[in-house]
């Protein structure tokens, strides 16, 4: 039996039945009173607060399938097909059938849930664990606490990274900070012979670059940090950057990296040079520092070894938790569900067998 299912009302033999009844799953009174309680708050025990609560809670199917249909439709029923409101409910199921299109769906069609034969039950508990859990949690970890295999877990996890990426092109603007770093393996860790292979010039040689900016406290919100994987660190890469995501005129903080030179011509651009100083006043990148001491937590203890062409999957992951970190638990795993629709991602396109050949080794992604 699936989870995909809904509790409806019985019906004795004999009665008459409106046509209309039970075919949105948003007419049924203790449903409604379901989505008040999310909404006002008024009904806490509704809502699961904590990973054993919500393992308790999603385990009932019905639960599962009210709580995630009333995410992505809080209106009512919507076809993900032609976007119809008829729409009638097949009991034995546990699926829509549209009655414009004609088309049947479950309410996994159109998310990063479709055509997964995983059930709500382990869906919905490893989306809180990986939206909570503050250095990440590993697909060995995912899989003894879902009781699935590892391959799966690991399936599993980016689907819900795909799902935290941030959703905002809004521009920073205030005070932001700008600094980037490298991630890959320390060549103290490395076998002599391994790390006269890699190890052929900086410390960043054969290491991954990426570039982060957050911005400062202000009254209207806490910091928040963008991150994304870049080239290189030369100008021509990261001046771009800066200039898509912060607004003219905003005061800028930056090491000495003469990557960053030229922008005080659109910016109040501040520079502290490490080698002399980490803070003058309110010029330093101290707030980027931090975020980045989380995300190497994260990959050196919790995934130890990444693919470079995954890096901003877990750079997704670890921003969508640091720019949620003021929310409780319970906050931060429905904003994550709010972002699971219309995303898809393949195991075909994660590992990337679908793209094209080049002397039989896959290109990245």
């Amino acid at each position: 039996m699936g989870t995909d299912s809904l509790p409806l009302t019985r019906h004795e033999p004999g009665d008459r039945i409106d046509p209309c009844a039970g075919k949105n799953i948003l007419d049924t009174p203790g449903f409604r009173a379901y989505i008040v309680g999310m909404e006002t708050g008024t009904e806490a025990d509704q809502t699961p607060e904590t990973l054993l609560g919500a393992v308790r809670y999603f385990a009932d199917a019905d639960v599962a399938l009210a709580f995630l249909a009333a995410m992505r439709w809080p209106n009512g029923v919507i076809c993900p097909h032609c976007s119809g409101t008829r729409h009638s409910f097949l009991k034995t199921r546990r699926i829509w059938k549209c009655l414009e299109c004609r088309k049947q769906f479950s309410v996994k069609v159109g998310t990063i849930f479709e055509d997964s034969p995983i059930t709500l039950d382990k869906w919905l508990p490893c989306v809180w664990m990986l939206a909570n859990c503050k250095n990440g949690i590993s697909s060995y970890e995912v899989a003894r606490a879902l009781g699935v295999t590892q391959k799966t877990a690991w399936f599993m996890l980016h689907r819900v990274r795909l799902a935290l990426q941030t959703r905002t092109f809004d521009k920073m603007d205030g005070e932001v900070e700008i600094d980037e770093t490298f991630i890959g393996g320390k060549s103290r860790f490395m076998h002599r012979d391994r790390r006269t292979r890699a190890i052929t010039g900086t410390g960043g040689a054969g290491k991954v670059a990426v570039m982060g900016m957050l911005e400062r406290d202000s009254r209207k919100a806490h910091s928040r940090v963008r991150v994304s994987v870049v080239p290189s660190t030369k100008k021509r890469q990261l001046q771009p950057i800066v200039r898509e995501n912060v607004e003219t005129g905003s005061s800028v903080f930056t090491d000495a990296l003469k990557s960053y030179d030229g922008l005080s011509a659109e910016y109040i651009h501040g520079v502290i040079d490490h080698s002399v100083a980490y803070v003058n006043g309110k010029i330093h990148t101290n707030g980027l520092e931090n975020f980045w001491s989380l995300l190497k937590r994260a990959v050196r203890g919790t995934y130890v070894s990444i693919e470079p062409f995954h890096i901003f999957r877990y750079l997704d992951e670890e921003a969508f938790r640091f720019n949620n970190r003021k929310d409780n638990d319970a906050g931060r795993f429905v904003d994550a569900l709010r972002g699971i629709v219309g995303k898809r991602l393949t195991y075909k396109n994660l590992i990337g067998s679908d793209l094209p050949l080049c002397s039989g080794i896959p290109a990245p992604i």
